[in-house]
């Protein structure tokens, strides 16, 4: 059997558990400890979460607490040192690069805190990179819909370089939005956001959950968290409380920070 024979087999084959479990995810007992010279230091401390499909949830707590650890587990960009780690039916610990490298093109959207912009794309070719990773046919129209979504449909043309920090975000988002995958991980998305185009971020994001997303918010900050379905709270890697908001779930009219 050849090798691209091969590879379209084992592409079907993950399509077909991932289907088959929508974006579910699930943690049993994890942990993810690091060697940092002659100390051990434990990022996530025997986590046991479940999500289910089409929830919008923030994973809440101070910096250092193992916040961005546990996305980048979920989003199978880091492996667990113990534990098991299920993503839309695959199982990411024993996954195979093939299978992680699949499960991440196909069911994960990421924006991350840092941006990861190419420098050289303008906001649009940045944005219809991640369609096109994501192997959409239609990716030029998702592209230039995820832009004006979040307010950059004038935008489109500038290099990041011409954009502030704030704009460099939305571009992250769209690009995320862009892909139409089911499970969207967020790392601090409203972080360099002015007070209003965060709330805006916050109603595109709230606006997947309702179609259907499963949607992963990663914060500091507890306003945010008013907003959600779910609110999951870190203390030095691990959870600390997990439910509905204090309060209950608030219009995201009503926040201020």
């Amino acid at each position: 059997m050849g090798h691209d024979v091969v590879e379209q087999a084992e592409r079907v084959a993950v399509d077909a558990r991932v289907g088959h479990a929508g974006t579910r995810i699930d943690l049993d007992e994890v942990s993810k400890r690091y060697r940092v010279g002659d100390v051990d230091i434990t990022a996530i401390d025997r986590i046991s979460l479940h999500v289910d499909d089409a929830a919008f949830v923030v994973i809440l707590g101070p910096s250092g607490c193992g916040k961005t650890t546990l996305l980048n587990l979920v989003g199978a960009l880091d492996t667990p040192t113990s534990g098991s780690v299920q993503v839309a039916g695959i199982d990411l610990t024993s996954a195979s690069a093939k299978e992680r490298a699949a499960t991440r093109r196909d069911q994960i959207g990421f924006i991350f805190q840092t941006f990861n912009l190419f420098p050289g794309l303008t906001a649009f070719e940045n944005v219809q990179f991640g369609a096109d990773a994501a192997r959409r046919s239609d990716a030029h129209e998702r592209s230039v819909e995820a832009l004006s979504r979040v307010g950059l449909g004038e935008r489109m043309r500038h290099f990041p370089h011409q954009l502030s920090g704030g704009e460099q975000q939305r571009v992250a988002i769209a690009r995320a939005l862009a892909t139409g995958n089911s499970i969207l991980l967020a790392d601090e998305p409203t972080g360099e956001l002015d007070f209003r185009t965060g709330v805006q971020i916050l109603e595109v994001l709230e606006e997947q959950a309702r179609a259907g997303m499963t949607v992963l918010v990663v914060t500091h900050n507890r306003e945010i968290s008013r907003v959600a379905d779910r609110v999951i709270e870190l203390s030095s890697g691990r959870i600390v409380a997990d439910g509905p908001p204090q309060g209950g779930k608030a219009d995201i009219s009503d926040l201020q920070w």
